[in-house]
């Protein structure tokens, strides 16, 4: 039987309880056990798909389309596992699983309540389809105190009391903030956050406090003393200059050990860490570096391109270079000359997005990328704008647009529907794949044997994860591919471009998928090893 293990946060939100949560499965999983993570959200969307960048983060996409929280990104990268539509769920899809029973009468017209109903479900939720799994992290959004996640604390305090003796364990993350005016930790934040868990049933196993520097003896004994823990169960997580520390710091400070202990698993068995050796020797000691451009429309906030950020760190550790970003802002070139903000960096990356706001300076970066025969890598959005500017500027179909941005006498880009006609679109009627909503999760594609993309997967047949619903319209493939811009892969149907690349260019390929989101660090994705390899040797020209 699977083995529990919550994550709950206190004192401040940002703490990292998804990276510590990641880290600790990683570890687990270096141990030879195997291990799954969820992750419960308290806010009451049914999920993250319609949440602005700003607001929440990047959206991470699973194999099976789901639209999930950013940490399952992390979970992926630290453990290898694919997550899947069962590993996130909030309060909004709770509470409309909940309201479907009640229309339905699965209730028998008895009145619909928090506890048992709502809490019910979200133990349900937790318990469902563990079997084969030796441990299950549940981390739980938010802080302790915080009104939107009190069924969610106590269903897993329920699930305490009803879970076999030592199959369950309690992780509580805390901040130990320094103040320089007494010049000392303080612990009475982590305190007053475990007084909170505590008063509503759960006891912590286990104190994992973030501090910026090492925690003195008196203060972890007086956190075991007032919080109830084992003196060794107060683990310090500082401060690390990569996330790819984290599991061997974490190693290091003796939270899998302690871990291991709750659950009377003693002795444990040795964990094999080589493969975070690598890692972090490879992150640590870098024989070069390169400056990528990033134009996007998110700027301002990294998490919006969280996995795209590791992806292109993993890319560089294939290539044992460090990899600087440099942040644009699309909208600048739309009224100035990109050449001052471009000229210096190695390789030009334009990312996913959504509406009209700063297409043109993206179509701008994807010019310069192709005259100045600088490395560009278009990812989904990133990849059409770089069609526009193909059509526009070497097929001579100067109006080219995207119905995305309203009606255009040249549909370079436009739904599905919009495009096909006859029997193409009657057999994907048929089908359910209209194309004119939001096509999401894991599809086949179809590499041409030759291309510059197939060479780089050194394969024809590949599966990547999508999220948009605007395609670029093959019907104008003859014209483009007349002038140089190759389809180099689409759907298996052959009805779908999925991949474009110029001929005549270094290294130049958009996709309409999201490669970011399977790149691994221990695993880098094909496509960014190549891409910084290309900008690693740009950067020797430039």
């Amino acid at each position: 039987m699977a083995r529990y293990i919550f994550i709950t946060g206190g004192v401040v939100s940002s703490l990292g309880k998804g990276l510590a949560s990641a880290a600790l499965g990683a570890l687990l999983q270096a141990r030879g056990y195997t291990a799954r993570l969820r992750k419960l959200d308290p806010y009451l969307n049914v999920d993250p798909g319609t949440m602005s960048p700003y607001q929440h983060g990047e959206c991470f996409v699973t194999d099976d389309g789901a639209e999930t929280d950013l940490d399952l990104g992390h979970y992926e990268r630290f453990t290898g596992r694919s997550a899947n539509k069962r590993d996130n769920v909030t309060t909004g899809r709770i509470y409309q699983d909940i309201i479907a029973r009640e229309r339905r009468g699965d209730y028998l017209g008895g009145t619909v309540q928090v506890i048992p109903h709502v809490t019910n479900a979200i133990k349900e939720f937790i318990l469902d389809g563990n079997d084969g799994y030796d441990f299950v992290l549940v981390e739980i959004g938010g802080t302790v105190g915080d009104i939107e996640a009190m069924p969610f604390l106590e269903a897993i305090r329920q699930l305490g009391n009803e879970l076999p003796r030592q199959h369950c364990v309690y992780i509580h993350l805390t901040l130990l903030p320094f103040i320089p005016a007494a010049g000392e930790l303080k612990t009475k934040p982590t305190q007053h956050s475990v007084k909170e868990l505590r008063s509503i049933g759960i006891q912590p196993d286990i104190l994992l406090c973030r501090a910026d520097r090492a925690i003195p003896p008196e203060e972890r004994r007086k956190l075991s003393l007032f919080c109830n823990v084992r003196e060794t169960a107060v683990i310090e997580a500082l401060d690390v200059a990569s996330i790819y520390d984290v599991p061997r710091a974490y190693h290091a400070a003796g939270l899998d050990h302690e871990v291991l202990a709750a659950f009377g698993i003693e002795p444990a068995p040795r964990p094999d860490m080589s493969r975070w050796n690598a890692v972090t020797e490879a992150v640590h000691n870098p024989e070069g570096e390169v400056t990528i451009a990033i134009v996007g429309k998110y700027t301002g906030l990294k998490d919006a391109y969280k996995s795209l950020n590791e992806a292109l760190a993993h890319g560089g550790i294939a290539n044992r270079v460090k990899v600087n970003l440099d942040w644009i802002e699309a909208e600048i070139f739309e009224h100035q000359d990109p050449t001052p903000f471009l000229e210096h960096v190695h390789g030009i990356l334009v990312p996913g997005g959504f509406g009209s706001r700063g297409t043109e300076g993206k179509i701008a970066a994807a010019r310069f990328a192709r005259e100045r025969k600088a490395p560009y890598f278009g990812i989904c959005f990133g990849m059409q704008m770089a069609v526009i500017e193909a059509a526009r500027s070497l097929a001579g179909i100067s109006q080219a647009g995207s119905t995305e941005f309203g009606p255009t006498p040249e549909p370079v880009v436009g739904l599905m529907t919009e495009w096909m006609r006859g029997n193409e679109l009657e057999k994907r009627a048929e089908s359910g794949d209209l194309g004119g909503t939001m096509r999401l999760g894991a599809y086949p594609a179809v590499l041409q044997e030759g291309s510059k993309i197939a060479g780089i997967y050194g394969a024809t047949h590949i599966s990547e994860r999508h999220r948009h619903r605007y395609e670029v319209n093959m019907g104008y493939r003859e014209r483009l591919e007349a002038c140089g811009l190759i389809f180099a892969g689409t759907s298996p149907d052959g009805l779908l471009p999925e991949t474009v690349e110029l001929a005549d260019h270094p290294w130049f390929i958009g996709v309409q998928y999201h490669p970011e989101l399977k790149s691994r660090p221990f695993e880098p994705h094909p496509l960014f090893a190549s891409f910084i390899a290309a900008a690693k040797a740009q950067s020797r020209l430039v």
